[in-house]
């Protein structure tokens, strides 16, 4: 059976890739950004939950995607500087991949398999659509790109 921690993904900027085993025993928040998005200061709320919670044990995750719109145009250097920049991302974020279609990175595969959206449907809409994963990497929830960070909250207390 896949789990979670069956993935890895390459990091923002390079380097050797990362094993999601890496995150054993913490809950994550796993979502799709882009630069150029309605939905991009959610970085700022995504930032403010990873501050408050990741010594309790969250860790989020940041995955660009240009799929939607082509609002993540940028190269991986682009992508970092503004993160950091406008938003002071300090939380993982990974290489731009692709969430839906046959490119579709394994991870988002499975994703969408264990949390289907509205109607049943597994692809990803939009960008900033998120999942919860639990201690033990079980895909708790699945949230629309118009839930606000802030409002995972109370779902991140009750897995913490």
């Amino acid at each position: 059976m896949t789990s979670i921690y069956s993935f890895s993904a390459q990091p923002l900027g390079g380097g050797e890739p990362v094993s999601l085993e890496r995150y054993t025993g913490k809950v994550l928040l796993i979502v799709n950004t882009a630069s150029e998005c309605g939905f991009t200061p959610q970085y700022a709320g995504l930032q403010k939950l990873y501050d408050q919670y990741a010594a309790r044990g969250l860790a989020v995750l940041g995955f660009p995607c240009n799929q939607f719109g082509k609002q993540e145009p940028g190269d991986a250097a682009q992508i970092g500087s503004f993160c950091e920049k406008n938003y002071g991302v300090t939380f993982p974020m990974f290489e731009k991949i692709d969430v839906n279609g046959a490119n579709a990175h394994p991870l988002y595969r499975w994703l969408t398999g264990e949390a289907p959206g509205l109607l049943g449907l597994e692809g990803i809409k939009w960008n900033f659509t998120k999942f919860l994963v639990d201690r033990d990497g079980g895909v708790v929830k699945r949230y629309a790109p118009v839930t606000k960070p802030e409002a995972i909250a109370a779902d991140i207390e009750k897995q913490l």
